[in-house]
């Protein structure tokens, strides 16, 4: 059941970055002992679980910790997952018009 969620998951990630164009690499942690081990490392202490290791799906932007999906669907229901990715949202797009308007403000 766990599996099937974390498939879900990673799909639901895949298929927004994929829609929105954003270039994405996704790492195999279940064929590759050095991704697994690479994600486990570089989960910042202050997000990992008490108990146990990260489960994935985790979210990179290069050597930059974003987050787990539940962060990444946050970013994404307040329009704002450029900048939880750490990326400037494109023209036009619902965050880059809600960051204009702050700006005015």
């Amino acid at each position: 059941m766990v599996c099937s969620a974390i498939k879900k998951q990673q799909q639901d990630i895949m298929g927004f970055l994929t829609v929105n164009k954003i270039d994405f690499k996704e790492c195999d942690i279940v064929t590759s002992e050095e991704n697994r081990k690479w994600m486990r490392e570089n989960v910042p202490e202050d997000f990992r679980p008490m108990t146990g290791v990260p489960l994935p799906p985790q979210i990179f932007n290069e050597e930059h910790y974003c987050g787990n999906y539940e962060a990444f669907f946050d970013a994404r229901e307040e329009h704002a997952v450029y900048a939880f990715l750490g990326l400037t949202a494109p023209p036009g797009s619902k965050e880059a018009e809600a960051l204009a308007g702050l700006e005015q403000q």
